[in-house]
């Protein structure tokens, strides 16, 4: 039996059954290639799903966590912690934030945001208004009342009752969202660019439209850039492509470079609405977090990564829609940045497998919809070898169906 057979039956005996794993048993990695237990190498257009945007084990991130390991690793949120305050800061500076909450993971930082607006709103419109209306599509974490606000029905089967006061409309159409709006709306969150949902990209002058009608009927706007923030569409922040600012975003996945870590930014008005006792995190914005989050944010920000992001976005999607020229059961490319889908007329969940089996890591979200997620320090021979395999896999699927 080899290591990782041996390893993935002891999971199938003791490990929830929450994920459908595929037969790779992750051992090391380095940049954008990762190893298994077994040696063999791939390579990674996934990063941990919008995760490791500077790559596997990026040295900057893996020295500050080294050395933070040896002074401290946690301390309770009932005292200051230097490196949560500089990375609150960090993140104040490059952004329309104020200030910023920390807990573990992009769903803790969308409840953090529903509560916000809840008591925000509560206490300026007497407790009348408490709606919250997302997009259908979208995906906002597997919490209750993550998947309440998230607009796919296949994540809230079997979770029934779900939280009361969350209207869903069709992503992009200014006009249904109009149409929804009502007494008891306090705020409409969107993703500026939906990831889970097959990535989908607003309509030209939309979020702007969304901006708009928050203003004009003094609304909360929250942008959920848990997968696009932290570069992942080529500015630090998607939101700053459309020349608007909302008044609360949630981050996550990238945001540490790998090890666990959520915020939510809000501008100065609403973050007083969570005052001592409303919310906390035990765990949130510990040293060992924050200090992998510092050294993250810092070398995007200062080392060329987001530059790089825009250069590869470009390539690989100039490369994706040759490709989709060549292939008839290819729809569409879409994204920005690096995070690009292409969308199939057939079911993309054994192409996924079959690139697994021939060393390259993609995914497929809603079905039909190959997702690419490369680290955004990608370089172009290996844009070209994630090609060469696709096309690959493309061309035997083509020819088998010709036959």
């Amino acid at each position: 039996m080899s290591d990782a057979q041996n390893w993935i039956d002891r999971g199938l005996t003791h490990v929830a059954a929450t994920y459908g794993r595929y037969p790779l048993v992750a051992e090391r990695g380095e940049g954008s290639w990762l190893w298994d237990v077994d040696g063999k190498r791939y390579l990674d257009f996934l990063a941990g799903v919008a995760v490791n945007n500077l790559g596997h084990c990026h040295p900057k991130v893996v020295a500050a966590l080294r050395e933070q390991a040896g002074k401290l690793l946690h301390c309770s949120n009932f005292y200051h912690i230097p490196q949560q305050i500089e990375l609150a800061e960090l993140l104040c500076e490059h952004s329309f934030g104020d200030r910023v909450f920390f807990c573990n993971s992009g769903a803790e930082a969308n409840e953090a945001a529903l509560k916000l607006v809840r008591k925000y709103s509560a206490e300026q419109f007497n407790s009348e208004r408490y709606e919250v209306i997302t997009a259908l599509a979208s995906f906002h974490g597997r919490t209750i009342g993550g998947i309440s606000a998230t607009g796919q029905d296949k994540v809230k089967a079997g979770f029934a009752p779900l939280l009361p006061g969350i209207k869903h409309v069709p992503f992009g159409d200014l006009e249904a969202m109009r149409q929804a709006v009502g007494p008891q709306t306090c705020a409409i969150m969107l993703e500026p660019v939906q990831g889970e949902g097959g990535v989908n990209v607003p309509p030209p002058g939309y979020l702007q439209a969304i901006r708009d009608l928050c203003d004009e009927l003094e609304l909360l706007l929250i942008f959920d850039e848990v997968q696009v923030g932290c570069g992942r569409t080529g500015s630090l922040f998607a939101y700053q492509q459309e020349g608007i600012e909302p008044d609360l975003m949630t981050l996550a996945k990238a945001l540490a470079g790998g090890p666990p870590i959520g915020a939510l930014i809000a501008k100065e008005k609403y973050a007083a609405a969570l005052g001592p006792g409303t919310h906390g995190s035990t765990f949130g914005g510990n040293p060992l977090m924050a200090a992998a989050g510092l050294a993250t944010l810092k070398t995007i920000l200062e080392d060329g990564v987001l530059e790089n992001c825009v250069a590869m976005g470009d390539y690989l999607r100039q490369q994706l829609e040759a490709l989709a020229g060549q292939y008839s059961f290819v729809k569409e490319v879409r994204g920005r940045g690096l995070i690009l889908g292409m969308e199939l007329t057939i079911d993309g969940g054994e192409m996924v497998k079959t690139a697994l089996e021939r060393g390259l890591l993609i995914n497929c979200t809603v079905g039909k919809v190959l997702r690419f997620l490369p680290p955004l320090t990608v370089n172009k021979a290996e844009i070209d070898q994630m090609l060469e395999i696709l096309d690959g896999i493309f061309m035997e699927y083509q020819e088998n169906t010709d036959d």
